[in-house]
């Protein structure tokens, strides 16, 4: 195999050495061993069995599912039970939980314990949504330091055995910073290992992640591993960010969309290796249709279809000619027409460089964070948002 040509690595990345033996261990999350340390980020209507599925051929890793609502599986929710559930061959079978009320984060972590169904539960402490902070929830609870206590209590009560982590940014904004105490919580109550997205939910997706404060965090929290989040496009990045800030291993996010065989790359770099080129359209187009047949296995033909059209998008992203054929493949509702439609691209062409760090996902820009009025006139206010504070974003 041909080792990666440097068009293909960025400038910031061409001086980074593959990992040297020993350099990175295997990171244990509880009972969980990684041989890599290496996470895919829960993301809302992406991380769904078939996307799960699709990555881990390209390479290990601890593969979360897509959030789910404490109240909402509690209640019995048909979707959520079904968001909820793993396919046989999964193993470990990671689950991201999101809920603002003690009593109903002890109930769901209980049913999913005692049912069996998960081998590890993140919770998800970072979404910027506006509906959702508004509320008091998502990136909102950690600046209740009391509240996040007693959730973060109740889920590592009830799960027992089964290890429970947390997931946060840095804060509200540049005023309001969450993340070391929210750390210390996770440490002190009996988390298995904590994940920073480095960003304020006021920068939302925006601008460069602030590795600085994972390395900041690594300092404060040293019984269980840190991983680090944001801005993971090239496998190289991960080793950068492990080095630069210390980190025990890499959450990746919106650097995989479109590109599952970032796993493959990451893989290769642990290992000491140089990743290959990536793949021309026609291999590319082999994964799409891998892709969108998994998702028409698990949703049905024509909602499978429509759920692969924004993966279609971020596949053919930075390709010439791509705006063309997007207008076609967003309008394929059957396997046989998307089939036809790649079908009527070169397969030759190779990956244009230039969309190696295309970005990709959420959109970039800033905000102002909606909170309740007087919310953070008193930090150590225990009382739980309501349940309108509890919906299906995610997005942390």
């Amino acid at each position: 195999m041909r080792a990666m040509d440097e068009r293909y690595v960025s400038p910031r990345n061409r001086d980074v050495p593959p990992a040297r033996p020993g350099e990175f261990p295997a990171v244990r999350i509880g009972p969980i061993e990684l041989a890599l340390p290496i996470v895919l980020a829960p993301m809302a209507g992406i991380t769904n069995y078939p996307f799960r599925s699709l990555c881990r051929r390209f390479g290990a890793g601890l593969y979360v599912s897509e959030m789910i609502t404490a109240r909402a599986l509690v209640e019995g929710n048909t979707k959520t039970r079904m968001l909820a559930d793993f396919n046989p061959d999964e193993s470990p079978r990671s689950l991201q939980l999101y809920g603002v009320d003690p009593e109903y984060v002890a109930k769901a972590v209980a049913q999913l314990v005692g049912d069996d169904r998960v081998d590890h539960i993140d919770m998800n402490f970072g979404c910027p949504v506006r509906k959702v902070t508004r509320k008091g929830g998502g990136a909102a609870i950690p600046a209740k330091p009391r509240l996040l206590a007693n959730i973060v209590r109740a889920a590592v009560q009830e799960a027992g055995p089964v290890p429970v982590t947390i997931k946060f940014r840095i804060g509200i904004d540049d005023s309001v910073s969450t993340y070391l105490d929210a750390g210390r919580i996770a440490e002190d109550q009996g988390c298995a290992a904590v994940a920073l997205h480095a960003r304020t939910a006021a920068e939302l997706y925006s601008g460069e992640a602030h590795w600085d404060a994972i390395a900041n965090l690594k300092r404060a929290v040293t019984s269980i591993p840190v991983f680090g989040n944001g801005d993971i496009w090239e496998s190289w990045d991960a080793l950068r960010m492990m080095r630069e800030t210390g980190c025990d291993g890499v959450v990746i996010g919106r650097g995989c969309l479109g590109r599952p065989w970032l796993f493959r790359d990451l893989a290769d770099v642990f290992a000491g290796r140089r990743p290959i080129d990536p793949p021309r359209f026609g291999e590319i187009r082999d994964v799409m249709l891998a892709h969108a047949r998994l998702l028409a296995d698990w949703l049905g033909e024509r909602r499978g279809l429509l759920s692969f059209r924004k993966h279609a998008t971020w596949y053919t992203k930075g390709f010439p000619g791509s705006t063309r054929w997007r207008h076609s493949l967003i309008r394929t509702t059957s396997l046989a027409e998307l089939d036809a439609v790649l079908s009527e691209a070169n397969g030759e062409l190779d990956f244009p460089p230039r969309a190696m760090r295309m970005k990709r996902g959420k959109r970039g820009g800033t905000q102002k964070v909606a909170l309740p009025e007087g919310y953070l006139d008193d930090p150590m206010d225990a009382t739980p948002p309501g349940p309108d504070a509890e919906t299906p974003d995610s997005g942390s």
